[in-house]
């Protein structure tokens, strides 16, 4: 799919515009935006409206073939919602709306001339960001490994943005960014839907590796023994069950200044998670080859980074391994020793990521980091308490922390990829309680995701420090089955902002 600008002087310029399709947006209440008041000269635009064809609701479409007195041979009228009341959920819809549209029709290129910047909330940005996202997804295909593959999508293969021409720079931008965000998305699918046989450990590190060399980034990746020498024995004692050997990968893009704090994302990287001797039911199992989506979007996320290239230091840290029931494998009771010297009661073996990822941040303290962030599919409970619409936000309550919550927010606002700030209170530390260890792994069923966030945060005391839990979010089951790429989205705009507030201090 290419994409570019289209810098015009006026809407009236559009009339001449040579194109298989031109998209413009209209609104509810039988309301045309100015784009579509400029084109309906001849009312063709306002009678579809009024025979009530298309009610202008975010998501309708309806298309007008040889309009009179246009250059373009279709022209779409896409559906935005309230004027002036536009919301991130309403320009979703239309867009996807738009794009499924797009990829049906018997030509290859379309002109986008969506309200930029003139309606309230309506952002270039904004428009094209979704607009590549949403192409992407409808041209996304999971079928690398059938033998037969599924047929190209027909329809629109290029999209041009119609912006006035003070607008054009500001689009130029946001395009690369967009399209940088859409590959790194893409990748982290990729990884996603990658069956456990095949994306192992040390499967993850090649793809690191990978990304390194593209994008000229430093890399170390541990095994084994240079992970007990680190005495990573929560880690480890995860890993030990399976036969695949686990990986410790430290990827590191350093673009800011030399001695600029950077920021660190960890990415929990089970690559299958049967539950170990405490085992899963069989129903879904499957879907455990999901459990390495933390990891999957930390990489979506540094190579997105690296292609709009961010004045920024950002480092990744994955620790990846299997958790599987064996000979060898973690028993409930089990004592553990973590890096930081603490130790854990493993009441249940299929609460592995917390042991994996507690390893990690303890290693991120030697990163002397600006903050930490974890992403992980770390709880079911996060998924009953939040559903597939919001990942959970867990921070501790001072200033920096409120501050980091503030900005992830608003950067999943921004980018339609919701999070919710859940709390982190010492009353739920008393869950984690053990007769026999400093901790237990899990704190029962009441609050579960918030108890699993709090065993975190006891190897978090060092710097400032969230946590995602994106296990209602990262993939979807069902007829859509297939990993969501999320949230590299809302990671990415964090990261461009931050880099962007970084500049402003320089």
């Amino acid at each position: 799919m290419n994409f570019s600008i289209n810098a015009i002087n006026q809407a009236g310029d559009l009339k001449t515009t040579k194109t298989g399709c031109l998209a413009i947006g209209i609104y509810e209440n039988k309301k045309l935006s100015a784009v579509a008041k400029t084109l309906d000269q001849h009312g063709e635009i306002t009678l579809a409206i009024q025979s009530g064809d298309i009610t202008g609701k975010a998501g309708s479409t309806l298309l007008l073939r040889n309009p009179t007195k246009l250059a373009a041979e279709r022209l779409l009228l896409v559906g935005l919602g309230k004027e002036n009341d536009t919301n991130e959920r309403d320009l979703k819809k239309a867009l996807e709306a738009m794009s499924n549209t797009l990829s049906t029709l018997g030509t290859e290129d379309a002109v986008i001339a969506l309200p930029m910047g003139s309606a309230k909330k309506l952002r270039v940005d904004q428009i094209i960001r979704h607009c590549v996202l949403a192409v992407h997804d409808k041209n996304y295909r999971s079928d690398t490994l059938k033998s037969k593959k599924e047929p190209d999508v027909l329809g629109v293969k290029n999209i041009a943005f119609a912006v006035n021409k003070q607008q054009s720079a500001q689009a130029e931008n946001a395009l690369r960014n967009a399209t940088a965000l859409a590959k790194g998305v893409e990748l982290a699918k990729n990884l996603g839907n990658l069956p456990g046989n095949i994306c192992t450990p040390s499967f993850l590190a090649e793809t690191a590796q990978d990304i390194a060399s593209a994008y000229q980034m430093e890399i170390e990746v541990l095994e084994r023994k240079q992970i007990e020498a680190l005495k990573m024995g929560s880690f480890l004692s995860v890993a030990k069950g399976s036969d695949e050997a686990p990986r410790f990968i430290v990827l590191k893009y350093l673009a800011g200044k030399a001695k600029e704090a950077p920021i660190v994302l960890v990415g929990k990287g089970i690559t299958f998670d049967s539950g170990g001797i405490s085992l899963k039911p069989g129903a879904n199992m499957d879907e455990m080859k999901y459990d390495m989506c933390g990891a999957a979007s930390v990489l979506g996320t540094i190579q997105a980074v690296a292609e709009i290239g961010l004045q920024l230091n950002l480092v990744v840290i994955i620790p990846a391994c299997e958790n599987l029931p064996s000979g060898r494998a973690n028993k409930p009771g089990d004592v553990i020793t973590t890096m930081a010297g603490q130790t854990v009661e493993i009441l249940n073996t299929d609460a592995e990521g917390r042991l994996v990822l507690c390893d990690a941040l303890t290693y991120a303290e030697r990163l002397k980091p600006a903050v930490v962030i974890d992403v992980a599919t770390l709880t079911g409970a996060c998924v009953v308490a939040l559903g597939k619409h919001n990942s959970g936000l867990f921070t501790r309550h001072d200033d920096a922390h409120d501050q980091l919550a503030e900005e992830l927010l608003a950067a999943g606002k921004a980018t339609g990829d919701a999070a919710w700030r859940m709390p982190i209170e010492e009353v739920y530390q008393e869950q984690l309680k053990s007769n026999f260890a400093d901790m237990a792994n899990i704190g029962g069923p009441p609050a579960g995701s918030i108890t699993a966030a709090c065993f975190l945060e006891r190897f978090t005391k060092k710097y400032v420090w969230a946590h995602l839990d994106i296990a209602g979010t990262a993939w979807n089951s069902g007829a859509t089955k297939g990993a969501t790429g999320r949230p590299v989205p809302l990671l990415t705009e964090f990261l461009i902002r931050r880099a962007r507030m970084q500049a402003k201090r320089k």
